[in-house]
């Protein structure tokens, strides 16, 4: 028996580690393609890693390319539609679990919905609408879609995890003369935080990585998305610069990650107890 439970969990550690490589691979392959010469990206005989390493294709996307004024804008977009989209799922998560209503019951089931449409089916009429206002071509408009886009999940994220707090808890602060003010900051707001920072964590990386919005809605060079940026490296006919196109996708990549080393804590708790609590 102890013969066997080694095996097994030495075949489950072998195929987590397969895993990992499987995840891992096509970043390695991208930062390799980065680093490699012109010559050998296009040669007959690819191979994983560079025989010769050059940083020419990371000066290119630098100095002749828009890449750092796409990643402004992607930053001012995912910002401001994350803290809308935070702000707007507080209340109403906790509105939903504590005030039970036939409003709330259509509001989850517009959750569910709202995640079955494919994105083409409300392009056009969400086009419609910011043309009507004049928010087409601009990074306000381009927030509120990624607001409504993400608002959903977050909401349904909130949800559960505001229904795995006790109502007991506001109760007893309450008995001891708390107002519904300081319930809400001293007693939820702290409980809260890990599924806020979850949250916002999928708010942003979702605006961040959004492409087919930013490409239908941004006409102007100035105001494109990091994104809609990248698919510039891509030419007629699907002929890419590979190089280019490799070192400007690393350098996209590098402010997610951070933050998502920052906020991992965050990110795990509040999406495994927003998901499977309640």
């Amino acid at each position: 028996m102890k013969n066997m439970s080694a095996l097994s969990k030495t075949a489950i550690h072998g195929l987590i580690i397969l895993y990992i490589i499987f995840l891992l691979f096509p970043l390695l392959w991208v930062v390799a393609s980065s680093l490699k010469p012109t010559q050998e990206i296009y040669s007959g005989s690819p191979t994983i890693l560079p025989q010769q390493i050059t940083f020419d294709h990371y000066s290119s996307v630098i100095n002749g390319q828009r890449i750092f004024r796409s990643m402004w804008n992607s930053v001012i977009v995912g910002t401001f539609s994350t803290i809308l989209v935070v702000l707007l799922a507080i209340p109403s998560a906790y509105a939903m679990v504590r005030y039970k209503s036939i409003v709330n019951n259509a509001i989850l089931g517009w959750i569910l919905v709202s995640q079955i449409f494919p994105v083409i089916l409300v392009m056009i009429p969400l086009y419609v609408m910011l043309r009507y206002i004049g928010l087409t071509d601009s990074l306000t408009g381009l927030t509120l879609i990624y607001v409504v886009w993400s608002l959903p999940f977050v909401l349904w994220m909130m949800y559960g995890y505001v229904k795995s707090i006790p109502l007991e808890l506001e109760e007893a602060a309450v008995i001891d003369g708390a107002s519904r003010t300081q319930v809400i900051f001293t007693i939820l707001m702290p409980l809260l935080l890990p599924a806020i920072g979850a949250s916002a964590l999928f708010a942003f990386i979702s605006s961040w990585n959004e492409f087919f919005f930013a490409l239908v809605l941004m006409k102007s060079p100035t105001l494109a998305t990091l994104q809609v940026e990248l698919a510039r490296y891509t030419g007629m006919e699907g002929q890419s610069r590979t190089g280019p196109l490799a070192a400007a996708s690393v350098i996209a990549t590098i402010p997610s990650i951070i933050l998502f080393i920052f906020m991992r804590k965050w990110f795990t708790t509040g999406l495994v107890s927003g998901a499977l609590k309640g």
